[in-house]
């Protein structure tokens, strides 16, 4: 659906305020709809303006100016504040990466780990270590699990593949 000129918006008006027929003819003479009609007459008492409202749609934001002022003094005062912290202390209901985008935004940082060791001292992520290993410790063969095939501890023993005596 596409906006309505101020031009058709004005004479629609002009039409109805001449008593010319009901918001039904009226809506049918300039071919829109009903709502339309009943949506300018009550914008028109409402604010006195016809015009588009675009700028008004949407989203409302839950961060706004007022929440960056406190966040960017709180974080001025305490630089190693986590999200969560500065979520608590400004009283927002929102989620932290949306105070994330926020700080950033506004150009700050902030404390990224709560409470957890630089990755220098110790790991934070229990995943594959080391370079290219495929997780599994050097040395340590791969034997697949193949149907019919049944494993024993002793096919890992060199002694006992090798078929010498142990």
């Amino acid at each position: 659906m596409r906006t309505l000129s101020l031009d058709l918006r004005e004479r629609i008006l002009a039409s109805y305020d001449r008593e010319e027929g009901t918001r039904e003819q009226v809506a049918q003479r300039y071919r829109v709809s009903l709502g339309m009609v009943k949506k300018l007459l009550q914008q028109r008492t409402r604010t006195g303006d016809i015009g588009a409202r675009h700028r008004y749609s949407g989203r409302k934001p839950l961060i706004e100016p007022s929440h960056r002022e406190q966040m960017r003094t709180l974080i001025g005062r305490k630089p190693d504040m986590t999200l969560r912290e500065v979520r608590q202390a400004v009283k927002l209901d929102c989620t932290l990466p949306a105070i994330h985008y926020a700080l950033r935004k506004i150009g700050l940082t902030y404390k990224k780990r709560h409470s957890m060791p630089p990755n220098r001292i110790a790991r934070t992520w229990h995943g594959r270590g080391g370079s290219g290993g495929g997780g599994k410790a050097a040395g340590t063969p791969h034997t697949p699990d193949l149907p019919g095939r049944v494993r024993s501890q002793d096919q890992h023993d060199p002694a006992q593949r090798s078929g010498s005596p142990g």
